[in-house]
């Protein structure tokens, strides 16, 4: 069956933009000047970002094991049910806090690379529009819109601003500004392996979305065969993109359908991995993203210096049922992201790759419902993990709490809570997250405030985490 030029692009789902409309683009930025100031890049950096669809309960996944911390969670949500055993716990001590915490008992491989300093948690970090206090927030301060709904913080945590609707997405805004690094590469610096997601969009970036089969077989161009036929149609498909070039419409049409066949042919290799992934959603969705990495740097046909990648697990809306479904998903998340590690490693990236969680928000401290259909509901801000050997592992990073550390104090209607709930407010903005990645990825730090407009509401744009 023959498949018209708008079925491919929509198949593909690599939208480029026209040189007519990237030239306006960067007009309207100011971007060619800082684009030329950019120093020569030739080593490789990726980011992979993967993301806790539906509100990932941060309370449950890293839990103080010192008495006063445990004694303080198990008082809340021990009488639900909702209280991990002590006994259970994974231990970890992060030097920045001095005491013990535990991970979810899920978590045993990323226990072991805390321990081996390539993991880190960045703590009590969410969408903000300044810095923002108990007594603040409860004054009726600037907070972001629309707090503790899905479709709104889900856009929130993706954009570089947490003020007003987005239409753009950090991810997508951070490449803007690296694709500097690429030059002569007409792979998309942006892919997901997750469909179409705010986070990859940019002023001048449009992401490639990739099915998790055969890298040779997910963008196949059909409805063309070796008949003489089938070669005559093709002839004339190839002949009228060079038609009629000088109308700005028809020549960012035929560019963009040129872009779509180029990336087909970058991937007609399929590449093998020794590392052995689990057979999970997220799990496949990572070997997909490092089979691309090894098509880039062992082939000659995509050509990236800098990479970024968009993968989700869902099912962290866990207002029921959360003692089983968090351990269940903690195990999918623990075996692809391990896999994922011992892959880079592999290719000799392990330095190169940073991956790191995004989710919603975080859940409530206070449990949702009783016995087996306990849960927890919507809250704010959440820890993350981030993963690499150029992480600074082994530790907790973020903007100090009301208790002067980087995890907030467990207490319902405490200094932390924007009400009786334990719905932590923000003391890192994810901002401040996003930029510390996008200025290891090598944004100049002069361009930070334009991608992210707040940073400069906050102490420090960098947290530290990254070499």
């Amino acid at each position: 069956m023959k498949q018209s030029r708008r079925d491919f692009f929509r198949r593909t789902s690599c939208a480029a933009l026209g040189m007519a409309a990237i030239n306006a683009g960067f007009d309207k930025l100011g971007l060619i000047s800082a684009f030329a100031q950019q120093p020569a890049v030739t080593n490789y950096k990726a980011l992979v970002c993967i993301f806790l669809s539906g509100g990932n309960d941060p309370n449950n996944m890293i839990v103080p094991l010192d008495t006063t911390g445990y004694t303080a969670y198990s008082s809340v949500r021990g009488t639900a049910g909702l209280a991990i055993p002590q006994a259970n716990l994974l231990p970890i001590t992060p030097p920045s806090i001095g005491t013990p915490f535990g991970l979810h008992p899920s978590l045993a491989g990323l226990q072991n690379l805390w321990n081996q300093q390539k993991l880190a948690v960045v703590c009590n970090v969410g969408p903000l529009v300044q810095p923002l206090t108990r007594t603040q927030y409860r004054s009726g301060a600037p907070r972001p819109p629309q707090l503790f709904s899905h479709s709104d913080q889900v856009a929130l945590w993706e954009s570089p601003r947490a003020d007003q609707k987005p239409s753009l997405g950090w991810g997508g805004r951070v490449a803007d500004f690296a694709k500097v690094f690429n030059t002569g590469s007409v792979f998309p610096m942006v892919t997901s392996i997750s469909g179409q997601s705010l986070f990859a969009i940019g002023q001048l970036t449009r992401p490639l979305a990739v099915g998790t089969g055969a890298l040779n077989q997910v963008l196949v161009l059909n409805g063309f065969n070796t008949t003489p036929e089938s070669l005559a149609r093709r002839s004339s498909f190839d002949y009228l993109r060079t038609l009629d070039l000088t109308l700005s419409n028809i020549s960012a049409a035929s560019s963009t359908t040129q872009q779509a066949l180029d990336i087909s042919a970058s991937l007609a290799v399929d590449p093998t991995l020794t590392t052995v992934f689990p057979n999970t959603g997220l799990g496949n969705q990572l070997k997909q993203v490092a089979k691309i990495m090894k098509l880039n740097l062992t082939g000659s046909t995509i050509n990236l210096n800098r990479q970024i990648f968009f993968t989700s697990i869902g099912g962290f809306d866990t207002h029921q049922n959360q003692i089983a479904g968090q351990a269940g998903l903690f195990t999918q998340l623990n075996g692809a992201m391990t896999a994922f590690y011992n892959a880079t490693v592999e290719l000799g990236i392990q330095d190169r790759v940073t991956t790191f969680t995004l989710s919603d928000f975080g859940r409530t401290f206070r449990p949702s419902g009783s016995g087996g259909s306990v849960g927890s509901d919507h809250a704010w801000a959440n820890h993350h993990f981030v993963m690499g050997a150029s992480v600074l592992g082994g530790n907790f990073y973020g903007v100090p709490t009301s208790n002067g550390t980087v995890y907030p104090t467990l207490q319902l209607s405490g200094p932390d809570d924007t009400d009786s709930a334990g719905r932590w407010i923000p003391t890192g903005a994810v901002d401040q997250y996003a930029a510390t990645l996008a200025t290891w990825l090598g944004v100049q730090s002069s361009d930070i405030p334009t991608i992210f407009p707040l940073i400069g509401r906050f102490a420090t744009p960098n947290l530290g985490f990254l070499m």
